[in-house]
């Protein structure tokens, strides 16, 4: 019987992936497009395809990093997409930017893989045994991971798929922002403290934790948030990135799936009933996972600002001959 909902899931988790990408296709086509699709979208759907045929080929290195391969495709393909959907993207308005966030990618995700050394969620196969290229395989996949979800966010916008405004304000008194981080605080540190037993089945903790903490921080500050858009009514970016991430973990454990290097999760539920290799309960976690991406990179951001203020007031002391208290000490 447990077979039988195996294959059954293994076939709705096809169904969904061809019925995106129908999906998608349609609704770009039947799109008003002020631009034609740019030379950087064919050569990502080239890549993309190219790719799937090496995999089947067993044409190395290809074979072994196809997720990575698949996705820079992807990166490429999409932001051609939402160029020619809404006339500009990220590479074309800001390509150090984007630069930027497959940059910083890295050493988010690496948050996420220090928890895993605790908590123990998956395990990666496959990898070649030499330490240096394994590491630029990692370094290779981690960097599209942002990338990934804020395009994804971008395309599901420039689609129509969301509305971009509610009716209702969403308003949040200080002191249950307060709560919030407070409670994110304890929902990122409880997984670690507690023995790796019973962490393991606290990661959806960390998936969540990291947004009631750190969204409350970045609308103090007065950066971007989700706190602050939806105090407006605003609601294009939130719905965006949620599907654009439930779209993303699709993608990566469809493309996953068939690589030479895989990752497999070991966390203890669910895993007599997946789709690819993620049980199919793990699914609902790719939304907030987007939500987090957003925040994740926000903070980092507001620290910078933070940062610049900082250090130009103290400039401006010593400029005015006032120096600051540290100054003086």
């Amino acid at each position: 019987m447990t077979n039988l909902i195996q294959q059954a899931l293994f076939i709705l988790g096809i169904a969904l992936f061809f019925g995106f990408v129908i999906l998608t296709l349609v609704r770009y086509l039947r799109a008003p497009r002020p631009k034609a699709l740019p030379v950087r979208g064919w050569v990502g759907l080239g890549i993309i395809l190219g790719a799937e045929v090496m995999l089947w080929a067993e044409v190395e290195p290809v074979a072994t990093f196809f997720t990575a391969t698949a996705w820079t495709g992807y990166l490429f393909l999409v932001d051609g997409m939402v160029e020619a959907l809404t006339g500009s993207s990220r590479m074309t308005r800001d390509l150090k930017g984007f630069l930027a966030l497959a940059f910083w990618s890295i050493p988010l995700w690496l948050v996420f893989e220090a928890y895993n050394l605790r908590l123990g969620n998956w395990v990666y196969l496959g990898l070649p045994p030499e330490p240096e290229i394994q590491a630029i395989g990692y370094a290779w996949a981690f960097a599209t991971i942002w990338p990934a979800i804020f395009l994804s966010a971008d395309l599901v916008r420039a689609l129509g798929w969301v509305s971009e405004t509610s009716r209702k304000e969403f308003k949040i008194s200080p002191k249950t922002q307060i709560r919030l981080a407070i409670l994110g605080l304890m929902m990122v540190i409880i997984p670690v403290l507690v023995p790796a037993s019973a962490g393991t089945y606290l990661f959806g903790s960390v998936w969540i934790g990291f947004i009631l903490l750190l969204d409350p921080i970045n609308h103090w500050a007065g950066q971007r948030s989700f706190l602050g858009q939806l105090a407006v009514g605003k609601t294009g970016e939130f719905w965006g990135y949620l599907l654009g991430g439930t779209i993303c973990g699709l993608l990566w454990e469809f493309w996953n799936y068939w690589a030479g290097a895989q990752w497999h999760y070991i966390f203890p539920i669910g895993q007599d009933f997946k789709i690819f290799e993620m049980p199919a309960l793990g699914y609902l976690g790719f939304g907030p996972f987007a939500i987090e991406c957003f925040v994740m990179y926000e903070f980092l951001r507001t620290v910078r600002k933070q940062f610049q203020r900082r250090t130009s007031a103290t400039d401006r002391g010593w400029i005015k001959g006032t120096p600051t208290t540290e100054q003086a000490s």
